[in-house]
């Protein structure tokens, strides 16, 4: 079965702001327009930590409605796993923007690993991994640019 159009849409259009800052990362005039218009938090990798940080504890949500399929110790594993993305994300992104874009990484990465344990257990919709897959490469590419500039 292919992505629905309107999860491919809405997926992709939450991978902006992750773009946004890696896109100001990489050309300072845009990065000046951003910070005087937008202010420092829309720049830059802070705007691709926060928003992270945001999608990670969204993404437990939709893990945990996934859980809500299942039953019993099946469930209660769901709903154990289903919250570590926002867990992930509350205790693992201080410490500056190097070390918090790390735990991002790491975050949206291991996101993937769960996203695969739900959707191999039946419990996600048969395109999830395909619609993951893609949106997870895009969001560790653009957290990646700070890291690497």
């Amino acid at each position: 079965m292919s992505i629905p159009r309107s999860a491919l849409f809405l997926g992709l259009a939450g991978v902006l702001p992750f773009l946004w800052g890696a896109l100001t990362v990489l050309y300072d005039p845009l990065a000046m327009w951003s910070q005087t218009t937008l202010g420092s938090r829309f720049t830059g990798p802070y705007v691709q930590l926060f928003y992270g940080a945001v999608l990670l504890s969204f993404m437990s949500g939709v893990l945990w409605g996934f859980a809500t399929k299942a039953e019993g110790a099946r469930a209660a594993a769901g709903y154990a796993l289903s919250v570590l993305p926002a867990l992930w994300a509350f205790f693992m992104t201080g410490g500056g923007a190097d070390a918090a874009g790390q735990s991002l990484v790491i975050g949206f990465l291991g996101l993937l690993l769960l996203d695969w344990q739900f959707w191999r257990r039946g419990l996600a919709p048969s395109w999830w991994m395909r619609l993951r897959g893609l949106l997870t490469a895009l969001v560790v590419i653009c957290l990646s640019v700070h890291l690497v500039v």
